[in-house]
């Protein structure tokens, strides 16, 4: 569901019916409420809900816009990095530089692989494990959503 953008006070009111019909949307879905995600600028609610299958089944793999620039690494192996926050992935610093990180690249935890613009504030997304970049899953410069995945990364145990 998507909205005009509102006054502050018609956004919380918006919120505010969220919040009041949560169980009603929990109930609406063929499988428990995971999470519902609300944005502000132009109110965007996101609802969703938990895999079918059995309880501490993993989730499906999520669709991927993929740059294609990598073969499949194989299956349960791939670790993502996903997007901390709603806005517009960057893989570089600015227009023209080098990106952070290219297939094959080894990445620590903590190192920035990407910038995430929000409400004109550039916002560094850092990897939160070690891995070696198989694939860059979003493309340069396109809107991506909470919890998106931006990159896949094959573990690396320091060998």
């Amino acid at each position: 569901m998507t909205l005009e953008p509102e006054p502050a006070g018609e956004r919380e009111q918006v919120l505010d019916w969220v919040v009041r019909h949560a169980a009603r949307l929990g109930d609406a879905g063929s499988a428990p409420l995971r999470r519902i995600t609300v944005s502000t600028a132009t109110v965007a609610i996101g609802v969703e809900w938990s895999p079918p299958g059995p309880p501490g089944a993993a989730p499906p793999p999520t669709p991927e816009r993929a740059d294609d620039t990598a073969a499949d690494p194989g299956p349960d192996t791939t670790l993502l990095v996903t997007a901390p926050m709603v806005g517009t992935f960057y893989r570089a610093q600015e227009p023209g530089a080098a990106p952070f990180v290219e297939i094959g690249d080894l990445v620590e935890a903590g190192q920035q692989v990407g910038i995430i613009e929000a409400m004109k504030l550039m916002n560094a997304v850092q990897a939160d494990r070690r891995g070696r970049v198989s694939r860059i899953v979003a493309a340069d410069g396109t809107p991506v959503q909470y919890d998106e995945p931006l990159l896949a990364l094959l573990p690396h145990d320091g060998h």
